[in-house]
């Protein structure tokens, strides 16, 4: 059976930039009606990101199959080249030369304060790539991507019988409630972390055990406090991976969620494979970005082994 795994989600850059002042220094509460400040950020660093390409990093790293189901722009030849050294299949990723790829600028003062504008650019046109010409695959997930493209991967997944995780992430607030029944009810899992669990009650009208019973297995990340499993009505609470030191909690969840796809594409039931999601997300808080942190599969093995009392593989 192939292990392939199908991430249909965004790839993108981000552009991080750090003023080294305070915001709320510069901008005068009586004078928000007509904003108009300038910030100067000597720091720059421009950083891989994306939800499909942090998943498939960390997938790559555990030895999977990752297949990736989105778009890039006219500057995107530098994420191909990094996909292929990887040996990350970029057969289905379109390259659109009128967009850019999706980026998001963050600047941050020293009080840790964060401005942030996101540019969808080519991922808005994900809804071109096709999930059926992906197909077959042993799971799936759709993850943060253009409404369109989410949309059409998780119908093609079903109809394609490829077994699939809905994880609306960021981009919940673009689906109302009777679109999220829908997603949920044609899904094998959801995940969310408790924040998203709490929009995704709220959108539906349903609670989060009422959510539980309409999908196989429902996954609920809880940050330090590990996560919350409900598979097929009974609910499990893995415990977090300790961690040496928080040093950037971005892509954790991406990383969470790759741990999680490995297991169930390789026949691993689902506590097994939250642990192992545990274990990823703990690896890559400990590093700065989201696609920075060494992956070697005897040392993550080690590290499932110390958390939970015996190796994975």
């Amino acid at each position: 059976m192939t292990r392939r795994i199908l991430i249909s989600g965004s790839v993108a850059y981000d552009t991080i930039m750090v003023f080294e002042g305070r915001f709320g220094e510069h901008i005068l509460p009586e004078r928000v009606h007509m904003l108009n400040v300038s910030f100067l950020t000597p720091r720059l660093k421009r950083e891989f990101g994306g939800c499909a390409a942090n998943i498939a990093f960390n997938l790559r790293g555990l030895g999977g199959d990752p297949i990736i189901l989105a778009t890039v722009g006219q500057d995107g030849d530098a994420y191909l080249e990094r996909f292929a050294a990887l040996g990350i299949d970029t057969t289905h990723v379109l390259r659109l030369a009128t967009h850019y790829t999706a980026q998001c600028f963050i600047t941050t003062d020293l009080a840790d304060n964060q401005i942030t504008a996101f540019h969808p650019g080519a991922m808005s046109e994900a809804h071109c790539v096709s999930a059926l010409d992906a197909a077959p695959a042993a799971f799936g997930i759709v993850a943060p991507n253009g409404k369109d493209a989410m949309l059409r991967h998780a119908r093609e997944l079903r109809d394609a019988g490829v077994p699939f995780m809905f994880d609306p992430g960021q981009g919940l607030p673009m689906f109302d409630g009777a679109e999220l029944r829908d997603l949920i009810g044609a899904a094998t899992a959801v995940a969310v972390n408790d924040y998203e669990s709490q929009l995704l009650v709220q959108r539906t009208g349903w609670s989060e055990a009422e959510i539980a019973a309409r999908v196989p297995t429902l996954i609920v990340t809880l940050g330090g406090e590990g996560s919350q499993l409900w598979d097929k009505g009974q609910r499990t609470r893995i415990a977090a991976c300790p961690i040496a030191s928080a040093i950037d909690p971005t892509g954790c969840g991406d990383a969470y969620r790759a741990g999680l796809l490995y297991g169930v594409a390789n026949g691993w039931d689902w506590v097994k494979s939250a642990q192992l999601g545990s274990v990823m997300g703990a690896i890559k808080i400990e590093s700065q970005g989201a696609q920075n942190h060494a992956l070697e599969r005897d040392s993550i093995a080690q590290r499932f082994a110390d958390a939970y009392a015996h190796r994975p593989w």
